[in-house]
């Protein structure tokens, strides 16, 4: 995850419930049980990227997550992610390693749009947001290390005028989110998708800071429709 706003904060600490945890970590196994099959880690290639980092060759960009949604065969992602590639894959649940074609890109949104030739479970969208205190967590390729699940609350909604994109309607969450999990699933306690994440908010790194940012449902499913209607956001490139 490349995408931060550097600022100065003051930070309030407020100490968890002990009982809270139990309860937190038994929803946590269910949620990844039901939703890590929909998400997978995506692999750009970027010409002349010449930082990949952890033993990576050279041109092999920073890894990305995406989510299986509405159809089969189709990904969403952090517009971010992709917008430079030449080369994407995605890598699945199971491991399989599978060639990926932009389909749209929309920068405004941070959102972008991914076909696989294989068979993907799409993940069930939630019908309502979340509300703020909810508990919800983030499934996501950290790293680039693979998929990996941290929990959270629901830290605020309807975050907008941020400065990340044109358009914006984030769920914040404390969630844990770190390179590489931008275009991961937000998700709450049943598994089902309240937003996709897209941006931390820090002071001096690139690094979680616990107050990180998710495309909200709403505003994902509005913008991927329009994509799908139109598809002429970029011309469909196909993976080599």
């Amino acid at each position: 995850m490349e995408r931060v706003l550097k600022a100065f904060c003051i930070g309030i600490f407020a100490l968890p419930l002990a009982h809270s945890a139990p309860l937190q970590a038994d929803h946590a196994e269910t949620a990844w049980k039901i939703a890590s099959p929909s998400v997978v880690s995506v692999q750009p290639t970027w010409p002349g990227y010449n930082r990949p980092g952890f033993g990576a060759p050279q041109g092999t960009a920073p890894e990305g997550t995406g989510v299986a949604i509405l159809e089969e065969g189709l990904i969403v992602t952090a517009a971010h992610v992709v917008a430079r590639a030449t080369e994407v894959k995605v890598r699945d649940h199971e491991g399989n390693q599978i060639a990926a074609k932009i389909l749209a890109i929309d920068g405004a949104s941070d959102i972008a749009l991914l076909r696989i030739d294989a068979p993907t479970q799409p993940i069930e969208i939630a019908s309502d947001r979340p509300a703020t205190g909810a508990h919800v967590c983030a499934i996501a390729n950290a790293f680039g290390l693979d998929l990996s699940i941290t929990c959270g609350i629901v830290s605020a909604n309807a975050r907008s005028g941020i400065g990340f994109n044109p358009i914006e309607d984030f769920i914040q969450t404390d969630a844990a989110v770190n390179p590489g999990a931008s275009g991961g699933a937000l998700i709450d306690e049943e598994g089902r998708l309240v937003g996709m994440l897209s941006a931390i908010f820090t002071k001096e790194s690139d690094a979680n800071a616990g107050v990180n940012f998710a495309v909200s449902a709403e505003l994902l499913r509005t913008r991927v429709d329009k994509m799908l209607e139109s598809q002429d956001q970029v011309e469909p490139q196909p993976a080599r």
